[in-house]
């Protein structure tokens, strides 16, 4: 069955952002009095909700104090941390190509909607993408993903493309086909864990997203 729209991850699969995510995080952590993490122990957090991660990182499960973290962070984020954003090589290449083979796309992020339209637009990106999904703290990426099944956004047809275990488990838990890529924060192991249809090297490999629609439609 061809695929009729891609749907991709924001953080770990379009662009890197563990300098502004983390930066943030510190910024909200130390304000709190909780010590700085390092860069390399932020970068576990890259993908899940940032409550959850707030959640790990503290041992803090209050709803409120938690809330007070995510504002914190986001207030340094909203001024600096959604610039700090690096595009992966490739990135863009790979999607004008896709767009002119009149792939589909859309975005589906954990991150809240007005920073990954920022995020997208800083990078000159928007306009390959028939909507972007943003997330709201205290719901998962499959709940998220559920309600774009609800409104007939994405289909069983769509494929979701992520570099975390989260992404995969959102598409099989509803229905989607999983491909994962493996130059962002999630493992290999991680992503062969939830046995994607696809796992990706290089952003140059989405192309075979086109190469099989074609094939899908001259069988």
């Amino acid at each position: 069955m061809p695929h009729d729209l891609l749907l991709f991850d924001l953080d770990g699969t379009l662009s890197d952002p563990l300098e502004g995510i983390g930066r943030s995080i510190n910024h909200a952590l130390t304000h709190f009095g909780f010590p700085e993490q390092t860069m390399a122990d932020l970068a576990a957090f890259i993908g899940p909700p940032l409550d959850e991660s707030f959640k790990v990182i503290t041992g803090i499960h209050d709803l409120a104090a938690i809330a007070a973290l995510v504002a914190r962070y986001r207030e340094r984020y909203a001024d600096v941390g959604y610039s700090e954003n690096v595009l992966y090589p490739g990135i863009a290449e790979a999607l004008d190509s896709l767009g002119r083979a009149g792939m589909p796309m859309a975005v589906c992020t954990s991150k809240r909607v007005d920073f990954a339209e920022q995020i997208l637009e800083m990078f000159g990106l928007r306009h390959h993408f028939r909507f972007v999904s943003g997330g709201e703290i205290g719901t998962h990426k499959w709940q998220q993903m559920a309600t774009l099944r609800s409104q007939n956004q994405v289909t069983p047809s769509t494929v979701m493309v992520g570099d975390r275990a989260v992404d995969m488990v959102a598409a099989h838990r509803n229905g989607l086909t999983a491909a994962g890529v493996l130059w962002g924060y999630g493992s290999p192991a991680e992503l062969q864990a939830e046995a994607p249809r696809y796992c990706f090297a290089a952003p140059a490999d989405l192309l075979q997203l086109h190469r099989h629609q074609r094939d899908s439609e001259t069988i």
